[in-house]
C-alpha cells in the first residue's frame, strides 16, 4: 500500500467516525434520557423504539430558516459553528484506538499537548458566536465560556501532565506502551478530575452555565437557528467522544484488556469510551445545575489542588520505583 493510500484511508476512517459517532451518542441520550426521566416523544417516533428520533431532529433543523441578525457580525457569525466542530475532527485524527501505527490517524510526538491545544480552540467557537450575535444574553453567554476555559484547562493540564510523567513520554500511543495496571489505584484521582473539567470545558450539565436557558434563553447560540444551530449540537457531542476517547488512552489503558488486547483491542477502547459516554448522559439527567460562583469555586478550591496533589503523587512514585 502506497503511503498516499494509506493516509487517505486512515483519513476517510477518521471522516466517518467523525461523521456517525456522535450522532449515535445523540440518539443514545434520547433514548437514556427518556427512560431514566419518562419521556414519551423520544420512545415513540417512527415505532419500534423510537427510532426515528434522530432523523425527525435533522429534518427538523433542515427546514428551520436560517437567520442572521440585522446587526450582527455576519461573517464571524457564520464562521462560529464551523470554529466550534472541526477542533474535534483534528483531535480524533491523532487518538489511537488499538496498538500499532495503523490504528491511528496520525502519530505525533507531542499528542497530549496537541489535542489539548485543539479541543481549547473549540471554545473559541462559542465566544465567536456570543460576540457576534449583537445579543446581551449571548455576549454574556461567551463570557461564561471564556471563564470556564480559565479555570478548568488548567487542571485537565496538570492531570494529563501527571500521566505523561508516569510513562516518560508525551505522544499518546507511547502512553498506552507504557501503561501498567498498576497505574490505576494512583491515578484514579487524576482520572476523575480531567473527566470532570472535559465536561465542564464542553459546558455539559452540570456545568452548562454558558447556555442556562432558565437565566439566558441558550447562552452564546441563542440567534442561532437550522443547520447552524445543529452544528453547534453536532460540537458537543463529538466533544462528548473526544473526551471520553481521551480519558480511556489516558487513565483507563485505551486497548489494554484482560484478553485480546492485540487482536481486539480497538473493542476495548471502544467498549471503555461508550461507558464513559453513557456516564456523560447519566450526569446530565441526575446532577442540577451549579451556579456560576459554585462553578469557579469547584475548580479553584477543589479540582486544581488535587491536580497538583496527583503530579506530586506521580513524582514520588517515579523516584521509588526508578
Amino acid at each position: 500500500m502506497t503511503d498516499a493510500l494509506d493516509v487517505t484511508l486512515r483519513l476517510l476512517i477518521v471522516f466517518v467516525v467523525f461523521l456517525t459517532f456522535p450522532l449515535i451518542v445523540g440518539q443514545t441520550e434520547h433514548k437514556v434520557m427518556a427512560h431514566m426521566q419518562g419521556r414519551l416523544g423520544p420512545m415513540y417516533a417512527g415505532g419500534f423504539h423510537g427510532w426515528a428520533q434522530l432523523v425527525a431532529d435533522g429534518v427538523k433543523f433542515a427546514q428551520k430558516e436560517d437567520v442572521v441578525p440585522a446587526g450582527a457580525d455576519r461573517r464571524v457569525f457564520q464562521l462560529a459553528p464551523a470554529v466550534a466542530l472541526l477542533p474535534y475532527l483534528v483531535v480524533l485524527l491523532a487518538i489511537p484506538i488499538g496498538p500499532g501505527e495503523g490504528a491511528v490517524g496520525q502519530v505525533l510526538d507531542a499528542g497530549v499537548f496537541f489535542v489539548l491545544a485543539v479541543m481549547g480552540v473549540g471554545v473559541l467557537g462559542s465566544l465567536m458566536a456570543g460576540w457576534a450575535s449583537a445579543n446581551k444574553f449571548s455576549l454574556l453567554g461567551g463570557l461564561r465560556t471564556a471563564a470556564q476555559l480559565l479555570a478548568y484547562e488548567l487542571p485537565m493540564l496538570l492531570t494529563a501532565a501527571s500521566v505523561a510523567m508516569a510513562a516518560g513520554t508525551v505522544s499518546l500511543p507511547g502512553i498506552l506502551d507504557a501503561f501498567q495496571w498498576w497505574w490505576l489505584p494512583w491515578q484514579i484521582v487524576g482520572a476523575i478530575v480531567f473527566f470532570v473539567a472535559g465536561l465542564a470545558e464542553l459546558q455539559r450539565p452540570p456545568f452548562d452555565m454558558p447556555v442556562a436557558d432558565s437565566e439566558i434563553i441558550f447562552g452564546a447560540y441563542t440567534e442561532y437557528t437550522g443547520l447552524r444551530f445543529a452544528l453547534f449540537l453536532l460540537a458537543e457531542y463529538a466533544g462528548i467522544i473526544v473526551l471520553c476517547g481521551l480519558t480511556t488512552v489516558l487513565f483507563l489503558g485505551g486497548w489494554h484488556g484482560p484478553w485480546g488486547s492485540d487482536g481486539l483491542g480497538w473493542v476495548w477502547t471502544l467498549l471503555k469510551t461508550a461507558v464513559l459516554a453513557f456516564l456523560v448522559i447519566w450526569l446530565r439527567v441526575t446532577y442540577p445545575r451549579l451556579r456560576e460562583d459554585q462553578l469557579q469555586k469547584l475548580s479553584w478550591t477543589l479540582l486544581v489542588p488535587l491536580s497538583l496533589a496527583q503530579i506530586a503523587l506521580t513524582g514520588i512514585v517515579k523516584v521509588v520505583i526508578s
